[in-house]
């Protein structure tokens, strides 16, 4: 392919895959810019690998609320991986949850619990598959207003009693309460303000252990929770094994520790030049920045060799 910003520079350390037949690629800090936007030379890359043939999985930590940024950029199979894999969800659908993977409620009580003993000053804020809710002391989100502001404990409770609640109260209402108190639970979050990022990941691991999966993907000491055994990599697995493609047949991008499992699994990995450094060191290749669209270079390359060897 040839780009119109120049002939693309050769991806640092790592062969190009001789067939590849998917890319999957994280989100921040890896196809968006800084900005959260993405390029029009990414644009012009995603729509020349699905053309020839290669499909784009966008395999994110977001919810899948919040994929409006790259939802138009999405070709063909219009699928993504959200929440750390614990949502398969069809973009071109409006984010139609096809496959939920939760965190049970009760599992999650319990890591609640874990981490208030193991690290106290944690807050909390759980996501579930219709918004988030989180803890008074808990960073807000600003684009959530809806949320519901309450413990931990009170937001996990199965049944939840609504304040104010009194006979004759439009049934509709109660059953939008009720709804909500059921939804899946697809990541627990947990923010601690004094500890180091990959120090509180190690004291949250430890004191959980195999009864949940904890990564993280933000610069502050920001935890996700997922079910045991859900992640990036165990969701792309299955989505790959049900088209029948293998490990080897995927180019995988990253930045964060919640991209490792993936990167590993894949067949060719390439690292971000800004990933974290267990990131760098794990991933089989390197290319440029999230801002110099590094993902676009090497999805230049794969689409170039692909036409040379006349596919």
């Amino acid at each position: 392919m040839t780009s119109p910003h120049g002939p693309a520079p050769a991806p640092d350390d790592s062969p190009l895959p001789a067939r590849p037949r998917l890319i999957a690629t994280d989100l921040d800090g890896t196809l968006l810019h800084d900005d959260k936007y993405v390029s029009d030379r990414t644009i012009a890359a995603l729509a020349a690998a699905e053309q020839a043939g290669i499909e784009v999985f966008f395999v994110t930590g977001r919810p899948a609320r919040w994929m409006d940024v790259v939802s138009e950029h999405v070709h063909g199979h219009g699928m993504a991986i959200c929440a750390n894999g614990a949502a398969v969800v069809d973009l071109h659908a409006g984010g139609k949850l096809l496959q939920v993977r939760p965190l049970e409620r009760d599992t999650a009580l319990a890591v609640v619990q874990a981490l208030r003993d193991a690290a106290p000053g944690t807050t909390f804020a759980v996501e579930l598959t219709t918004g988030i809710h989180y803890e008074p002391a808990y960073p807000p989100f600003h684009q959530d207003p809806g949320a519901t502001i309450a413990a931990a404990e009170k937001l996990l409770q199965v049944q939840v009693q609504v304040q104010g609640q009194i006979q004759g109260q439009a049934q509709d209402q109660d059953q939008e309460a009720e709804d909500d108190s059921a939804a899946p639970v697809v990541k627990l979050l947990a923010h601690h303000p004094d500890l180091t990022p990959d120090g509180f990941l190690t004291v949250a691991r430890t004191a959980v252990g195999d009864r949940a999966t904890i990564t993280r993907s933000s610069p502050s000491a920001l935890l996700e929770v997922s079910g045991p055994g859900v992640s990036k990599a165990s969701t792309l697995a299955l989505c790959c094994a049900q088209r029948g493609i293998s490990s080897d047949e995927v180019v995988a991008f990253g930045d964060m520790p919640n991209d490792l499992e993936m990167l590993t699994w894949a067949g060719t990995s390439y690292a971000m030049a800004n990933a974290h450094p267990d990131v760098l060191a794990a991933a089989s290749g390197r290319t440029v920045t999230n801002n110099e669209d590094g993902v676009a270079i090497v999805i230049e390359q794969l689409v170039a060799r692909r036409r040379a060897d006349g596919h």
